[in-house]
């Protein structure tokens, strides 16, 4: 395929600062990293066709494309997020989208209407596969592709499908083992998965379920093997103003069985969660958002065999927006 046309280069870096949580391994709760480092080149003069090259959000689900602006939750849920921790890795992607579909992009998130941004109608590309900020270990890349259309009605209302895969093998390390009775090694790694999103004018609607395979633990032979996995979750929301400010109570129920394959021993996980709360944005700058979770996750992994937590916890979280 041959495009005309100038070529155009955007390069993105961004670098977070966290004081509150810790990497593994680390021993300083203080520390900073790359989490964004990539170059947009635009293949036409409508930037229409474009390819993105470096450490970026690779686009698989909905959820993982939100930034914390846009996204309600505290936290994406287990089973989308579970392919792709960090949602971020290095590699090459193609995007494809049409020029008014971009700039629909950009008002679903702009108006406040809790987009995902501009990842494109499509989106194909390849990356490493070991999830941000680690080193390649197979030197066998991933594959994903995503297509996801923002379909405008008269009346204002906007719904998103999308659909979206990857495969590819990803190698447990010798740092995620607890124990050397354990085998890490090559596992094929790949899911598919849908989602739909009603954006809320005034009541919206979102949801996604992904299914799939991957390396799991296995207690009944303390090893890890590839094992089948699905979830998903489902979350209601209602957006009202009053005078300048912005009130959008929501609800949210997430499901996942399967295995955590970035974490230790990629350790199985069993998770059955309820979130409901209420994000208040008194100017568009400043966004608090209160949170009361119910929680039900069993995992199981070389050191734990049946470590299962329960319970409720109220969380709040204030951001600041630019």
């Amino acid at each position: 395929m041959v495009f005309s046309g100038q070529v155009h280069e955007r390069v993105f870096f961004y670098i977070q600062a966290d004081l509150g949580s810790t990497p593994a391994g680390s021993s300083t709760i203080h520390f900073a990293q790359i989490r964004d480092a990539y170059a947009d080149i635009s293949l036409d003069n409508k930037k229409e066709f474009r390819l993105r090259i470096g450490q970026s959000k690779i686009p698989y689900g909905f959820e993982n494309m939100q930034s914390s602006q846009n996204r309600l939750t505290l936290d994406r849920s287990d089973a989308i997020n579970s392919g792709l921790p960090n949602e971020r890795d290095l590699g090459l992607i193609f995007y494809w989208a049409p020029d008014r579909i971009r700039k629909r992009f950009s008002y679903l998130v702009k108006s406040g209407l809790k987009g995902s941004g501009d990842y494109g109608v499509f989106g194909l590309g390849i990356y490493n596969g070991q999830t941000v900020n680690k080193v390649e270990a197979n030197n066998n890349l991933h594959v994903v592709a995503r297509v996801s259309y923002p379909f405008a009605f008269k009346n204002g209302q906007v719904i998103e499908h999308g659909i979206q895969a990857y495969t590819g093998q990803y190698a447990v390390t010798s740092d995620q083992l607890s124990s050397n009775e354990v085998a890490g090694g090559n596992f094929d790694d790949c899911r598919i998965a849908a989602s739909l999103f009603l954006y809320p004018q005034p009541f919206g609607f979102q949801t996604e379920y992904n299914i799939g395979k991957g390396p799991q633990f296995n207690p009944g032979n303390q090893s890890i093997a590839v094992k089948s996995l699905h979830g998903g979750y489902a979350q209601a929301m209602y957006l009202f103003r009053r005078q300048k400010q912005v009130f959008i109570p929501f609800a949210k129920i997430q499901y996942y069985k399967g295995g955590k394959k970035a974490e230790t021993d990629a350790r199985y996980s069993q998770t059955y969660e309820t979130e409901i709360g209420v994000e208040w944005q008194p100017i568009s700058a400043f966004e608090l958002t209160a949170q009361y979770t119910l929680a039900d996750r069993l995992t199981q992994y070389y050191r734990n065999f049946n470590d299962r937590q329960y319970g409720n916890l109220l969380r709040l979280q204030a951001q600041i927006n630019f």
